[in-house]
């Protein structure tokens, strides 16, 4: 756990999950201490941890650096029995690599049910006697799992870029598809007003041609790479166009990485697909890879995981929280990881579940309460009064 003591009168403490699963909450905080706005850093210590398996807190391991470089350049679109067998080689070799490395005690105990329980025992230890909570992205499942054991212990609880429990983990990479696709567009919409678009033809269909052609040719021959002596494969750049949707501040990098990859150049592909994928500068990596398919093998073995070493418990239903405080749910229209309906479902399902709504393109909403929408989470967290629906406008900042 990494603790960042109040500014001003204490409340309590605020327990952050920055998503995952597999990102390490010690160094996110570490990198982003204004990840709560100077108003909630007044009123509360501000507290995330590195989650069963991740960073800091018994690592789940499976391959080594070389073998995590080839990994993300295989092909994970097969277009012959000898590229299937391939890939179904690398779930292998994946999945023993992780019982080899870490052992089933540990893989066995990693999923989200396990660290929804562990969270009551921080809420305890950190002295409070309800939990005040925020949790982005994969951060929405861990808070719900905790809503539905624990809905009593909660004071205030806001999810943002929302999960769907109810979902397999198969229908989740089914909304994730269109999630994208419909970022893809949004970006491309907006490539066509900037100076230094690469594409000449400034209609969705012809970009969208022109984005499969490059695809296409990665996946023939990889692009050149003045870095270093791995391959620009089609699987890299699938990685790192779908890596700059996260954020629309990453928009202008991928018009030059697009611009540098029609040419052949495929170096800043691979540099944005490195810093995804959690590639050091030495050529090592943070073990949130493995500890993403370790927790996803447990919480979802009917999903991709046919080869792995420990059965995992499956979790797909409703969660309620009944008797729970009201529990802020935001989501973004343009969201590529976790699609608007997404929130939609997680807040109609909640007993107390409020809905608030960011129009906007990228992953998550809440960057540090400058908009009307953060200032209305602000109000709930300090106050634990929950905004109203629909309380800000599209329109406003």
């Amino acid at each position: 756990m990494i603790r960042l003591p109040a500014t001003g009168k204490k409340i309590g403490s605020i327990v952050l999950n920055f998503g995952g699963p597999g990102g390490s909450g010690v160094d996110g905080l570490i990198l982003n201490k204004s990840a709560v706005s100077a108003s909630v850093r007044a009123r509360f210590d501000v507290v995330s941890f590195d989650p069963r398996g991740v960073g800091r807190s018994s690592p789940v391991r499976c391959l080594s650096p070389l073998d995590l470089d080839a990994f993300h350049s295989a092909d994970r679109t097969p277009d012959s029995k000898a590229e299937l067998k391939q890939l179904k080689g690398w779930a292998k070799r994946f999945a023993k690599g992780c019982e080899t490395h870490s052992g089933k005690q540990l893989l066995k105990h990693v999923g989200t049910g396990e660290a929804a329980r562990d969270m009551d025992v921080m809420r305890a230890a950190l002295g409070d006697r309800r939990l005040t909570y925020f949790g982005w992205s994969y951060g929405t499942y861990l808070g719900a799992r905790y809503a539905d054991l624990f809905p009593m212990r909660i004071r205030a609880m806001v999810l943002d870029g929302a999960e769907d429990p109810n979902q397999t983990g198969e229908e989740f990479v089914r909304a994730q598809v269109a999630g994208f696709q419909v970022a893809r567009e949004s970006f491309l919409r907006d490539c066509f007003k900037a100076k230094d678009c690469p594409f000449k033809k400034q209609t969705l269909t012809a970009a969208r041609k022109r984005l499969d052609a490059l695809l296409s040719r990665a996946d023939r021959a990889p692009l050149r790479n003045t870095h270093d002596g791995r391959q620009v494969t089609e699987t890299v750049v699938r990685t790192a166009v779908d890596a700059a949707l996260y954020s629309k501040n990453n928009w202008p990098v991928l018009r030059q990485a697009l611009t540098a990859a029609f040419k052949g150049d495929g170096t800043l592909m691979l540099r944005i697909a490195d810093g995804y994928n959690g590639r050091l500068p030495n050529g090592l990596y943070t073990n949130m890879l493995e500890a993403h398919r370790a927790i996803s093998c447990v919480d979802h073995p009917e999903s991709a995981c046919p080869y792995w070493p420990v059965r995992g418990t499956r979790f797909t239903k409703k969660v309620r929280a009944k008797g729970s405080p009201p529990i802020v749910v935001v989501g973004t229209t343009r969201d590529p990881a976790t699609p608007y309906q997404l929130a939609r479902r997680l807040a109609a399902q909640l007993s107390n579940g409020v809905l608030l709504t960011n129009d906007a393109d990228g992953h998550l909403a809440y960057a540090g309460g400058a908009s009307c929408l953060e200032r209305q989470v602000d109000h709930y967290l300090i106050t634990t009064r929950a905004p109203r629906p629909g309380a800000c406008s599209a329109a406003q900042t």
